[in-house]
């Protein structure tokens, strides 16, 4: 698989992506699940300034409620009770410190399988930089999470080649999308998280109409939806 860059054309192909993915809502919820082993502490930090936005973009849609989800150490997951103020989220993600340890992804895939199986879940968000886990039993439960219509936004951080082949199948099985981003990205990576959490509120035309009253970026890439 190629490797996706962090370009202004690329993250037009992402939001094409979830345009075209079929959910509609007056109001989301969004797992939001991010990667806390010992490498990730720089985004994980940069994520605790930017998931306000989130919140903010989908207030005049009916809102947004996020269950953060988060792994690290040595088989160390945690699931956050649902929240709905982005303050609230913000203390719970300044309170985890980054600690060494291998992927849990397959973990977080069975958790949101069994999180809609309870109440719908609109898109699941996963950010981390690798992947060390085998691909085809992720694959197999990216499938039976795309079953259940829940898709799933991966943004890579960096440019490893085995984690962006497992992403973008599991972004792909999942009729969700796959993004890559670098280190440097802030401003990327807030504006597709706005986007996300835009489309779980409303669906497709949520997201255009994000495009076209806040314009700059999101406005350019939503018109070639």
């Amino acid at each position: 698989m190629k490797q996706i860059q962090s370009t202004s054309a690329e993250v037009a192909v992402f939001l094409r992506q979830a345009a075209k993915t079929p959910v509609v809502a007056t109001s989301g919820r969004l797992i939001f699940a991010l990667d806390a082993t010992a490498s990730r502490q720089p985004t994980w930090d940069r994520a605790c300034q930017l998931q306000g936005d989130m919140f903010a973009a989908t207030a005049e849609i009916g809102g947004l409620a996020v269950q953060l989800v988060w792994y690290r150490g040595y088989g160390e997951f945690r699931a956050e009770p649902w929240l709905s103020e982005a303050a609230d989220l913000q203390r719970r993600m300044s309170s985890v410190q980054c600690r060494g340890g291998l992927t849990q992804i397959g973990r977080v895939l069975e958790h949101a399988a069994r999180e809609t199986r309870l109440h719908r879940v609109n898109a699941l968000v996963l950010v981390g930089d690798c992947l060390e886990e085998a691909v085809d039993p992720l694959c197999h439960q990216a499938g039976q999470l795309g079953l259940l219509g829940v898709p799933v936004f991966v943004f890579q951080e960096g440019n490893d080649s085995n984690a962006a082949l497992g992403f973008g199948e599991i972004a792909r099985l999942t009729r969700g999308a796959y993004c890559a981003f670098d280190s440097g990205s802030a401003r990327q990576l807030r504006e597709l998280l706005a986007a996300v959490a835009v489309y779980a509120a409303g669906g497709r035309p949520a997201l255009e109409e994000f495009g076209r009253r806040h314009g700059g970026l999101i406005r350019r890439l939503t018109r070639q939806l």
